[in-house]
């Protein structure tokens, strides 16, 4: 009762007290008051709370959220035209509402008469549904005829954080961790609670809490304390905590000779350490693992497969519930013939051999978080295993967080790949969700962009990729544009004024970044180590395939990486009719024409254009996008907050200006291969290419180091 007592005089206060400055903090659950029809609506159906749990976490959200639109407080208490309960309410039960088949996520949202209804089958699927139910009202939808049933698409929603022990983020744009580990687990920063909410609030349900380049401290008894600390804290919201096991802890941490995973004393350890973790935490979610590859230990270190390092792992935690995410970014310290086929050739020959709570977590792209990639051949190969996919959400060869791309279309457009494996209609998504293969356990990973900066994610557009990245975990059939609306209206304004306009400039940023970094499909032209800015000069060092030189394969004569059943032969890892589109010049999309082709510079495309004057072309599209999302943005003065209308224009100042790095730089390159002159009305570079090759960026942020 106390607890209900202070939450509604700080409701009170925080509606009496001045607005503060906007500083992205608040994220999409901003709940800025509505106005017009919106109110009317929102006001006649969701002004009180009806229910018999109200100290549940539903129904305080609900209030807090509502309370923000209408702009007053929203009671919570047994009457109301809001009603919110489980299927063991009698209110609830009275109404005949089909629950079956909901789960423990899964939800209804009704208009019954005057009444709106949230009914789920527990807390968490509840906490679902009142956040469904505050996008709606975000979004000023009609509430007056609501017939809604969400079950998600996939069972583990989780994030993967990239995060060290001492706080440093690898690929992160955004400051340090958010765990402070050497406060935990006595000091409880409340902005975890607030990580939670909005996680929660788009239904993500699980993170990973340390670098996949791990650290076997972490599973140090002082260490876990800290994790069940946090695991304590995100429980109520639906979250369990996962993490990554470097694979030679045993050795490293638990006094043994090897890591070996056939050794009994090996798997004996493993068994007691992961009890250890149970007796703490008993909702862990298990472990993910990086092995053998990028230098990182594993079974292949004593002549055994991935399948025996997992099942290992899996055959520990499978007596608790636990599973293991065994990640497929792998390739061989020696120099490939094509690094795009390696995970193929190492995992197909697997199939079928992991235990049932393995799931090989796959990349979108056969590389490494590229621009563009088609899809993973991995996804149409492995019916008998459990596969899962991989995005990026930090924006690691994307331009940092001070580029604007959002990445709901490429995240779109590796789902609705098809893999024509059976048939026409198999597609990335449904081999994701297991409904292809008739898998039970299903998951999304999605590497966190999630940093110490007050707006969490570096930038308020980076935002939106979290957002979206948690949307389509959650269902995969959302539309990239359905996303943007609904993230847009949180986040700014439902306002079509300010909603048409940002929507203009984020639908398209993602290709405008790949035109002006990597057309046509030219990919991993970024500078050694850091990624920050063009390198396509790269060559030398420890390995071929660490360099650019290696995946452009450019000469005098010609550009591209020939994949064909010609070439390297990478088509083949593809159904039969993906591998004869790719096989194809004429019928290769031409944004992956490069990835699969090595064309002669003077080739006519469709376009009607050469190769090169095509490359050309597209560098400039690219900066045009970007001088019009400059445009539109600069419409918006006086429509959005000072603060975040400053730091955007900000950084679409920066992302104009290093596109046209990235287009005069890689043009000088180019030039200095080819010898061509460029085609009219093409402005050459203003400097020579020595000088963007001496440029150095020895501190960019997000190094491996």
């Amino acid at each position: 009762m106390f607890r209900r007592l202070m939450a509604g005089l700080l409701l009170v206060i925080g509606l009496s007290a001045p607005a503060l400055a906007e500083d992205g903090y608040d994220l999409w659950l901003r709940f800025r008051p509505l106005t017009g029809t919106a109110l009317a609506g929102a006001e006649a159906r969701l002004s009180a709370i009806a229910t018999t749990a109200p100290e549940g976490l539903a129904a305080a959200e609900l209030s807090r959220g509502l309370s923000g639109l209408l702009g007053r407080a929203v009671p919570i208490g047994t009457e109301g035209p809001l009603l919110v309960g489980t299927g063991d309410d009698p209110a609830i039960r009275a109404l005949r509402l089909d629950l079956s088949d909901l789960g423990p996520d899964g939800y209804v949202i009704r208009t019954i008469g005057p009444r709106t209804v949230l009914a789920a089958q527990g807390g968490t699927g509840l906490l679902y549904g009142a956040y469904h139910l505050l996008r709606l009202a975000q979004t000023g939808a009609r509430l007056d005829t609501l017939n809604i049933r969400e079950v998600p698409r996939i069972e583990r929603r989780i994030l993967n954080h990239w995060d060290n022990l001492d706080r440093y983020v690898e690929r992160g744009y955004a400051g340090q961790s958010i765990w402070d580990w050497h406060r935990l687990p006595d000091w409880h920063d409340p902005r975890y609670e607030d990580y939670a909410r909005a996680n929660a609030s788009i239904g993500i349900n699980g993170t990973v809490l340390n670098n996949v380049n791990a650290n076997a401290t972490i599973l140090t008894a002082p260490y876990l304390d800290k994790v069940a600390a946090l695991a304590d804290i995100f429980r109520p919201y639906g979250i369990r905590v996962y993490l990554t096991a470097r694979f030679s802890a045993p050795k490293e941490i638990g006094g043994l000779p090897h890591a070996d995973p056939l050794d009994p004393a090996v798997a004996a350890w493993w068994g007691a350490k992961v009890a250890e973790i149970y007796a703490r935490i008993p909702d862990f979610g298990g472990f993910l693992v990086k092995a053998n590859s990028e230098g990182q230990p594993g079974p292949q270190d004593y002549g055994r497969t991935h399948a025996d390092g997992a099942n290992m792992l899996a055959d520990a935690l499978a007596p608790h519930g636990g599973i293991v995410m065994w990640r497929a970014f792998v390739y061989s310290d020696e120099v490939p013939d094509d690094r795009a086929k390696q995970a193929y050739a190492e995992f197909v020959p697997l199939d079928g051999s992991f235990r049932d709570n393995v799931l090989v977590q796959v990349k979108n792209g056969p590389i490494d978080f590229q621009p563009r990639e088609p899809f993973h051949p991995l996804f149409g190969a492995m019916p008998k295993t459990k596969l899962m996919m991989e995005f990026q959400i930090t924006k690691e060869y994307l331009g940092f967080a001070t580029h604007l791309a959002y990445l709901a279309p490429m995240y779109k457009e590796a789902l609705d790949a098809d893999t024509f494996r059976p048939a026409r209609g198999s597609t990335v998504a449904r081999v994701a969700d297991g409904s292809l293969d008739g898998h039970g356990l299903s998951a999304m990973a999605g590497v966190a962009n999630i940093g110490s900066d007050r707006n969490w994610s570096g930038s308020t557009f980076d935002q939106a990729n979290w957002y979206a990245y948690g949307r389509l975990a959650w269902n995969h059939g959302l539309s990239s544009e359905a996303i943007a609306r609904e993230w847009i209206a949180a986040s700014f304004s439902p306002d079509p004024a300010v909603l048409e306009p940002v929507l203009a400039m984020m639908l398209p940023s993602h290709q405008a970044v790949v035109d002006y970094m990597t057309p046509l499909g030219l990919h991993h032209l970024m500078g050694r180590g850091h990624h920050y800015g063009p390198g396509p000069w790269v060559d030398g060092g420890p390995r071929a395939d660490w360099t650019s030189v290696y995946f452009h394969r450019a000469t005098k004569d010609g550009i591209g990486f020939d994949r064909t059943r010609r070439g390297s032969d990478a088509v083949s890892q593809y159904a039969g009719p993906v591998a004869d589109r790719f096989d194809k010049v004429e019928t290769t999309p031409p944004d992956l024409l490069l990835w699969f082709h090595h064309l002669r510079w003077d080739r006519k495309l469709s376009t009607g254009r050469t190769v090169w004057a095509e490359l050309l072309h597209r560098y400039g599209r690219g900066i045009a996008a970007v001088d019009d999302m400059i445009t539109r943005w600069q419409g918006l003065e006086g429509r959005i907050d000072a603060a975040r209308f400053k730091e955007v224009s900000t950084f679409l100042a920066i992302q104009r200006q290093e596109a046209q790095w990235w287009r005069d730089a890689s043009v000088a390159y180019w030039q200095s291969i080819n010898g061509l002159p460029l085609p009219p009305g093409e402005a050459p570079p203003p400097y020579p290419l020595s000088h963007y090759q001496s440029l150095s960026f020895p501190f960019a942020p997000g190094d491996g180091r």
